[in-house]
């Protein structure tokens, strides 16, 4: 069966929800496929604060995010196919698509591909126990399915991600017992890192996963330290762990537009292959668009802006927008998608964008740069010292503080957010243009009302009171673990690195609607202490003990090692088929022991393939060609691909 559509967008994530919502709000007639029960994709996993602008819903939930983008969908008229695949894209933008058990072939006249991203594994013994898991996944089971992965859980890798699903987890109820992280410095932004140092979490870095061990689920972890890409002998360290989540970076998923025939390149800061495309998120073939994570891993914020970009250009190109018109909507878009490349974490991602917007132009791979000054204690330590925090972004002096209670802002990077400014009643807090400044507090203007604690997505403000009495101070924090305290508890003060400090009594618990779930408590500690304690002790959390013991170095090759998990194909028989037939590519290994064919199709083993080939022959990540992807990609039975006619009948598959 075929039909006909004007716009086929396919994913219904950030991306592509924004971009239906764009197109179909200047007349487009918008046909969204998505493979899950609920359009969304990951902005229902994403319980947090977003950064930005007020534009990009800034100090507002990510779920919160995906209800509207879903309401809008229905305003607008968008048509959703739940529940559906596209498993292949032809010639003539001809979409095969795994509609209710039959195949239904769309001809349509745009096609957006915002399908996302993907994780990648990480290979180690052990990886393959029951209870190692990728990031992702545990928040899945954590913030969809409400089932707690671990209680004792080791998270792999320090970015973005991995902090924040730390995070999410230990709100959870979980007790995150350490980040191992490879480089020399934490990836993620400092404010997300300092929250949960705050919490006591410490921080592995130069250290990498060594092992998992256990007889039929994760009992215990290994790491090491790492020197020049290689495990130091003889620094192996264990805990008791049920669990560990692995963060270490996402891939765009593009093996639609590898398979339509758009032109890639390797973009390290961007994930890795991906498809080319120009400052409308059209293709290297016209009619084809591409958005979000697909078009190169960013964030929420970016792919929905990217998503609307596509949108925009689709409705005008289809003849619903006039040229001056759509060009004006678009460069307003393009304006927020600029003001979100900014700063240390971002240029590096706009400097990519601009060097690949001419469809097919060959880039040069240049080094990786990191988040900051490479002397920043945020880096390193996990949060900023009192310096840091002046330079940045004002301390309070001794005679302000003796004026009564004033905010202490400990957001000392640029990153792309101003919530707080708008939150300030009294107009003390200043960010400007562009939103990567980090925010100057006005210390005569602070009253300290407290209202910007909780409108911080990054949890980094505090308000600090020397004036309680001659003897005590108060410090108010933002508390977003269950059971909240209540007013006369006694509790543990924390400070900057979750360190014990001394005991505090709590004052107030402030959790009003406006606050969107963001607590804020206020404890009272000898005065002394005020400049340091930032937090308290969670409450009834069961078994906080996160120490590492000696353990004795397992130097067993990983010859046996599973690396395809569907096909059962160890890394021995991988090394083997790149030393006889010397395969360069991740197909030509495919080829010859099945790598990669197995249901997933190489979405977990094909960069653990790349990798082998990299470490045998010597080569760079970008000098290995991927597999080649083809028609369906994804499973499918004999029935549902011969269509209406000859589908199934029955619950019986082919």
């Amino acid at each position: 069966m075929t039909i006909k559509k004007e716009a086929v967008i396919i994913g219904g994530g950030p991306a592509g929800l924004a971009a239906a919502i764009e197109a179909a709000k200047y007349g487009a007639k918008v046909l969204l496929i998505d493979e899950n029960k609920r359009p969304g994709g990951q902005l229902f996993k994403q319980i947090h604060k977003f950064f930005g602008s007020r534009a990009h819903n800034a100090g507002v939930r990510g779920v919160d995010i995906g209800k509207q983008l879903l309401k809008q969908t229905e305003e607008t008229g968008v048509e959703i196919w739940l529940d559906s695949s596209a498993v292949g894209i032809f010639s003539d933008k001809r979409v095969a698509i795994l509609h209710e058990g039959t195949t239904v072939v769309v001809q349509a006249e745009r096609i957006l591909i915002s399908t996302g991203a993907a994780e990648n594994a990480l290979r180690f013994k052990g990886w393959t126990l029951p209870g190692v898991m990728g990031a992702g996944a545990a928040q899945t089971m954590v913030n969809v399915n409400r089932v707690l992965p671990g209680k004792r859980i080791l998270m792999v890798g320090s970015g973005n991600v991995g902090v924040i699903v730390a995070y999410q987890l230990m709100q959870a109820g979980a007790n995150v017992v350490g980040i191992v992280e490879g480089m020399d410095h934490i990836g993620a932004y400092g404010v997300h890192a300092a929250k949960i140092r705050r919490a006591g979490v410490p921080f592995y870095l130069n250290h990498t996963i060594k092992e998992a061990r256990g007889r039929e689920q994760v009992e215990q972890a290994v790491i090491a330290r790492m020197q020049s890409g290689r495990i130091v002998a003889g620094t192996e360290e264990i805990i008791d762990v049920d669990a560990v989540c692995v963060a270490v970076g996402l891939r765009p998923l593009t093996e639609l537009a590898y398979m339509a025939g758009v032109n890639h390149d390797f973009i390290p800061e961007l994930g890795g292959f991906m498809p080319l495309h120009d400052e409308n998120m059209e293709s290297s073939l016209p009619g084809i668009y591409v958005a979000g994570d697909t078009a190169g891993v960013e964030e929420a914020n970016t792919a929905m802006d990217e998503g609307r970009l596509a949108g925009i250009a689709m409705a005008q190109s289809l003849g619903y927008l006039a040229e001056e018109d759509g060009e004006a909507a678009k460069e307003i878009v393009r304006e927020r998608l600029t003001a979100l490349r900014q700063g240390p974490f971002g240029e590096r991602r706009l400097q990519a964008k601009e060097r690949i917007l001419a469809k097919g132009e060959k880039r040069t791979v240049l080094p990786q740069e990191t988040g900051g000054s490479s002397d920043m204690s945020i880096l390193t330590d996990g949060y900023p010292s009192i310096e840091e925090i002046n330079k940045a972004t004002g301390w309070p002096d001794e005679e302000r503080f003796a004026r009564g209670p004033v905010a202490v802002i400990e957001c000392v990077q640029k990153i792309p957010c101003n919530p707080c400014e708008a939150a300030c009643p009294a107009h003390a807090i200043t960010v400007g243009s562009p939103i990567t400044n980090t925010p100057v507090l006005d210390r005569e203007k602070c009253i300290g009302c407290g209202l910007c604690v909780s409108a911080c997505s990054g949890l980094a403000i505090f308000i600090v009171d020397k004036t309680y009495s001659e003897t005590q101070g108060t410090v108010s924090f933002p508390f977003e673990y269950l059971p909240l305290p209540e007013k006369g508890d006694e509790v543990n003060a924390l400070n900057r690195a979750g360190e014990f400090v001394c005991r505090g009594t709590v004052i107030r618990v402030m959790n009003p609607p406006g606050n969107d779930h963001t607590p804020v408590v206020t404890i009272a500690i000898p005065k002394e202490y005020t400049d340091t304690v930032r937090t308290m002790g969670r409450l009834n959390l069961e078994d906080t003990d996160r120490a590492f013991r000696k353990a004795e170095g397992d130097e067993s090759i990983d010859e046996e090692m599973l690396v395809c998990r569907c096909e059962e194909i160890t890394a021995g028989e991988i090394r083997k088929a790149v030393r006889e037939y010397e395969g360069t590519s991740v197909t030509e290994i495919k080829r010859r022991v099945r790598a990669g064919m197995g249901l997933c199709q190489g979405r977990t083993c094909g960069k653990l393939v790349t990798r082998i080939i990299q470490e045998e022959l010597g080569k760079r990540a970008d000098e290995v060609e991927p597999a080649t992807n083809r028609p369906p990609v994804r499973p499918i039975t004999f029935g549902e691909l011969a269509g209406e006619e000859g589908g199934r009948t029955d619950e019986q598959g082919v």
